[in-house]
């Protein structure tokens, strides 16, 4: 049996204008086209569904029960084709974004309400997760974006360029390194340091260990999160690193930040997604959109 949907409509419009001539007229089809298409559907369903005369159109019994069913077909297209029309316009549709803690709570809701106020029927759901779930959360398809550091690459994974920005030296109003228009890794070590448990501090003197100065970074503190680093920062308690993307919640705690120099230090960011499988057009949208605010914003490329 091979039903097509050109036929269905071909019955439908017989059977609502009960007239060969005006359902031709109405799907824009030669009689002739309309009935060979009637005879093929009749065919490959193998029943009679409508009764001809030289002065009216009928539906056989089998045709009237059929009717029912193939306008729901016909109407079920039609919501289909209307809905995808809407995602392609953005007039609906989703994205969930899985994003490490500080950039979810920093970066992501400015730049998500910015998106939102331009595509108001789009909703936006953010995933705030360690930085080591967020490959495994695209590659599950819990998501359809994703944000990081690209710490482990592969091949099931696209990844396009988001950030590549420096650290900061962050430290309390008033303190000494506030005097200081450079601040150098060497001046931020004189001073307790606050980092980050796991591999935060390791990959930083792995690379100041290979730079002329051969810096390494002795914590005296070192926490989960890095809201808890500014939060000890802005008691007095220490000096910490941090990125740019991060300066609403430098604001927030009234803290003072310097670049690092000597050497200056860069970590790039990126968007993931699954390479076998296209975003949405809302996801898609949105990746677009957020690499265009982190450009804006200074935070993108810059080579």
């Amino acid at each position: 049996m091979n039903v097509t949907l050109r036929q269905l409509s071909a019955f439908v419009a017989v059977a609502r204008t009960g007239s060969f001539t005006e359902a031709a007229a109405h799907l824009h089809v030669t009689q002739s086209a309309l009935s060979g298409l009637i005879k093929d559907l009749e065919g490959a369903l193998g029943v009679q569904l409508v009764h001809r005369t030289t002065r009216s159109v009928q539906l056989s019994q089998i045709g009237s029960e059929f009717l029912p069913l193939a306008q729901r077909i016909q109407d079920d297209l039609e919501r289909a084709l209307h809905s995808i029309a809407e995602l392609k316009s953005l007039n609906a549709g989703q994205v969930r974004i899985a994003a490490p803690q500080l950039m979810a709570c920093t970066l992501l809701p400015r730049a998500v309400a910015a998106f939102v106020r331009q595509h108001p029927k789009v909703r936006v759901l953010i995933v705030d997760c360690e930085v080591d779930e967020v490959a495994l959360r695209v590659l599950s398809g819990q998501v359809d974006l994703g944000i990081g550091p690209e710490r482990m690459p592969s091949d099931e994974l696209d990844a396009r360029l988001l950030l590549d920005v420096p650290f900061l030296a962050v430290f309390p109003p008033g303190h000494a390194l506030g005097h200081q228009a450079r601040v150098s890794w060497t001046d931020l070590a004189h001073y307790p340091l606050i980092s980050l448990q796991g591999d935060y501090t390791p990959m930083l003197n792995s690379e100041l260990l290979s730079s002329p100065g051969r810096i390494e970074l002795a914590p005296a503190f070192e926490v989960a999160f890095m809201t808890t680093a500014l939060s000890l920062v802005s008691a007095g308690l220490g000096v910490t690193t941090c990125l740019p993307y991060a300066a609403s919640l430098l604001d927030l705690h009234g803290l003072q930040t310097r670049q690092l120099t000597e050497p200056v230090i860069t970590r790039r960011f990126h968007v993931f997604t699954r390479s076998d499988r296209q975003p949405g057009p809302a996801a898609q949208r949105f990746a677009d959109f957020l690499i265009a605010y982190a450009g804006e914003h200074g935070w993108g490329a810059t080579d």
